[in-house]
């Protein structure tokens, strides 16, 4: 995944710099350097059923109750992690009671795992060593050969437990299904959580900052401090930066906050006559499409990230807006009510093709998926609320994969395609739920405050 801390630095912090931006940092002291060995081994048939897993807790040799704790911790996340995915049959963790414990790493109960069902066992250890940090060892063997499938250590801090579960499973699932994992990627949103009333504003109107959190909702920091309205999030390519509008300087304007490195950026020129909002990044990382009313009327733009290079895309009297970029760059689809209500509308680059995707009551908020899909998922007005579609834009199918609880907006896809994020108020108030691009696996991922206007690492 190309990830903001790909780098495995896996330490991130936060800081509050003199200007009052919110700084990620990732000390590089404490990166820990996985180590590979035996990777030729795949596990269960590769054409039949699904391998069956397990993963029970990460022994801790030295029996610290720190390290206990963290093994357990890691056990569990591994476990959510490659569930997520499904490309496994995960043995559910309360089962394994009748298991004994490993004897080491390398020295397991494989007839106990094998009358349990178990195709694969994940095994781990923690050990700490003599700086402070930690060693984590894991290997995936294959109980019926008692061969080892896959082999890592990572050294770092203690703190990092999550991190290194993330990337045990990433691993695994590049390994055993040549399967490109999201484990890793994290997802920027809007959150009132800590709202105060915003000056300057409507009267006691409540405010709304971004933020970024994991992949499953953990982790989640703080990036906007501005006690104004900032909404629509969208990641740079390279996982550095995320631009988003924000009402901070009075009007709406496009701004970029590179969060590791405290330094915010408004290349778009937003004025008091020019406002400027919804951008989204192209695929190579270059240029930014946003909306803009700078020659009177709501119109989709693209600029240099740097606000160089602008040029106009879209020129209609009706409103277009609302732009997502497809997987190889070459075309644009965006949302307009140039026929009358909002619908999807996709156009080349350089203004030529365009062609109406939707003919639906109330359609809005695009996001095209990456490859291997040519899928553009959407929020559809059905009755009072809104549901998730997606468009296939080969066959020009459409399917659902929400129906009719809460009203459901703002989807985003994760960089393998095979996943969404998207806002719900279906439990009350506003929170972010996963669904998978087939509608199975409905997850929850947020709790605190109203949630919403995700996007998803690319």
């Amino acid at each position: 995944m190309k990830n903001p801390s790909r780098s495995f630095a896996l330490t991130v912090s936060l800081a509050l710099s003199a200007a009052g931006a919110v700084v990620l940092t990732q000390p590089q002291d404490d990166a820990p350097i996985p180590e590979r060995s035996q990777v030729d081994l795949i596990i269960g048939d590769r054409i039949g059923s699904q391998p069956r897993f397990a993963v029970p807790d990460c022994l801790a040799p030295g029996g610290e109750p720190e390290l206990v704790s963290a093994g357990r911790i890691l056990a569990q996340v591994l476990w959510d992690d490659l569930e997520f995915e499904r490309e496994f049959r995960m043995l559910p963790r309360d089962t394994y009671a009748t298991v004994p414990p490993a004897r080491s790493v390398t020295d397991l109960p494989f007839r106990a795992w094998q009358e349990l069902g178990a195709d694969g066992v994940v095994s781990c250890s923690l050990t700490g060593l003599p700086d402070g940090r930690v060693s984590v060892q894991a290997r995936l063997f294959n109980t019926r050969s008692l061969e080892s499938a896959f082999g890592v250590e990572y050294s770092g801090t203690l703190r990092n437990v999550r991190v290194y579960a993330h990337e045990l499973s990433d691993e695994i699932h590049r390994q055993q299904r040549g399967l490109e994992g999201v484990a890793r990627s994290r997802i920027t949103f809007v959150s009132d959580r800590d709202s105060e009333s915003a000056l300057g504003l409507v009267e006691n109107r409540r405010t709304k900052e971004v933020y970024v959190a994991d992949y499953d909702g953990a982790n989640v920091q703080r990036v906007t401090v501005s006690r104004s309205l900032n909404v629509t999030p969208t990641w740079s390519v390279n996982g550095r930066a995320i631009a988003y509008t924000s009402w901070r300087s009075g009007p709406p304007d496009v701004f970029i906050s590179h969060i590791y490195e405290g330094r915010l950026e408004s290349p778009l020129g937003g004025t008091v006559e020019v406002h400027n909002w919804l951008p989204s990044y192209s695929p190579d990382g270059r240029y930014i499409a946003f909306t803009s009313n700078r020659d009177g009327n709501p119109e989709i733009y693209i600029s240099r990230t740097d606000g160089t290079d602008l040029r106009r895309l879209t020129n209609h009297p009706g409103i277009d807006t609302s732009p997502t970029w497809s997987p190889v760059g070459l075309q644009i689809a965006f949302t307009s009510n140039r026929t009358g209500s909002p619908q999807i509308y996709v156009v080349g680059v350089d203004g030529t093709g365009l062609r109406r995707i939707t003919f639906e009551s109330y359609c809005d908020r695009p996001t095209w998926s990456p490859a291997p899909y040519n899928e553009i998922a959407y929020a559809s007005r059905t009755g009072p609320g809104y549901d998730i579609k997606v468009v296939d834009l080969a066959t020009n199918e459409v399917r659902q994969l929400t129906f009719g609880l809460g009203s459901n907006e703002s989807p985003s896809y994760a960089a393998n395609g095979r996943h969404l994020v998207f806002s719900s108020d279906r439990s009350g108030d506003r929170q972010l739920f996963l669904i998978g691009r087939d509608g199975r696996g409905l997850r929850r991922i947020t709790n605190s405050g109203n949630n919403e206007m995700p996007g998803w690492s690319k």
